[in-house]
């Protein structure tokens, strides 16, 4: 006999973002494995749009949407300063928490919410939606393998052209800058390919003469083998979502590293004395398989907490790269 199929998790939204309007809540809806229950914002009229676009309840205080029985799980997507607090609020009411990137403002408040989702027994998931790329994976086993020969150096960027005045990412007050907005994705593609232990030996900021807020950088790391990697990262480029892994036999580029559409087909190149070899890999909805994981997660009432690890490793170097860096002021 079949077993039936578990029924859906009942999600709550906190935050009425632009990620959650665009890519986050129109694929949670097309998704089996969850339910959008109800949805909060900083303003009731707000999440009274969202309800009425992705057919569920707006809640007028985000408190209000955490006591309901009904909610398995939320997903926080309100401006960085804000991830930490309702998160934390969240994994206390006894819910399962996917909270978009980065996981709050620093190692100190990454520790505390990794801590707290293990003692509780709760699945914790940081929206970082590339991790989740099978592009990635077949990175990191040809680099496994020795095509590449021996690695000696990563360079990545992720940098997009200035923002509309107005947008949050330039208030300091909460969480703005580049360095945690784009600057966070080459420092977690460092971590995931070159592993534990990265050391920054150096960094810059360019940052805005009225309030100090970073608007681009860039950072020099080392690992405890030996391999360099060199990241850029701002608001004020041609757009560019790239990562490049050197061997002493070869170099891998992938071009599209971070915000891949779902039905991008990657393009991953291996360059080795004259020779270019274009790798057939197959396009993958990276946020749906996200999505899914967690759901995993939260069935498996915590499951791996290997990427809480990595969280907090990441975080330490934000905090290494602003303790580190000189600043340059502009504007």
């Amino acid at each position: 006999m079949t077993a039936p199929a578990a029924r859906p998790l009942r999600l709550g939204a906190i935050g009425t973002s632009s990620i959650a309007w665009r890519r986050v809540l129109p694929t949670v809806v097309g998704m089996p494995e969850w339910d959008l229950v109800a949805v909060a914002g900083r303003t009731p009229k707000k999440a009274a749009l969202f309800a009425e676009q992705f057919g569920c309840a707006a809640e007028e205080e985000p408190e209000a949407l955490l006591e309901r029985a009904d909610v398995d799980a939320v997903y926080v997507s309100t401006p960085t300063a804000l991830h930490h607090e309702w998160a934390e609020r969240a994994l206390l009411a006894g819910k399962h928490v996917l909270v978009e990137k980065p996981i709050g403002l620093d190692g100190s408040e990454a520790r505390s919410l990794c801590a707290l989702a293990e003692a509780r027994g709760l699945a914790l998931r940081e929206g970082f939606m590339f991790l989740h790329h099978p592009q990635h994976t077949r990175v990191r086993q040809l680099m496994d393998e020795g095509r590449l020969g021996g690695v000696v150096s990563f360079q990545s960027a992720f940098c997009i052209p200035p923002l509309p005045e107005d947008d949050i990412r330039y208030d300091a007050r909460l969480g703005g800058g580049a360095l945690l907005d784009v600057g966070v994705y080459p420092l977690r593609a460092a971590t995931l390919l070159l592993g534990p232990g990265l050391e920054v030996t150096g960094a810059t900021l360019r940052t805005r003469v009225s309030d100090g807020l970073d608007l681009s950088g860039q950072v020099l790391l080392a690992s405890p083998s030996g391999v360099l990697a060199e990241l850029a990262f701002g608001f004020e480029h041609a757009y560019s979502s790239t990562y490049t892994v050197w061997g002493d036999r070869a170099r891998l580029t992938v071009s599209r590293a971070f915000t891949p559409p779902a039905t991008h087909q990657p393009l991953v190149v291996i360059e080795e004395e004259g020779r270019r070899e274009p790798l057939d890999l197959s396009a993958s909805d990276q946020l749906m398989l996200l999505l899914r994981e967690f759901a995993s997660a939260a069935r498996a009432g915590g499951g791996d907490v290997r990427q809480h690890t990595d969280s907090i490793a990441m975080m330490d170097l934000v905090d290494a790269v602003r303790a580190t860096a000189r600043r340059i002021p502009v504007g």
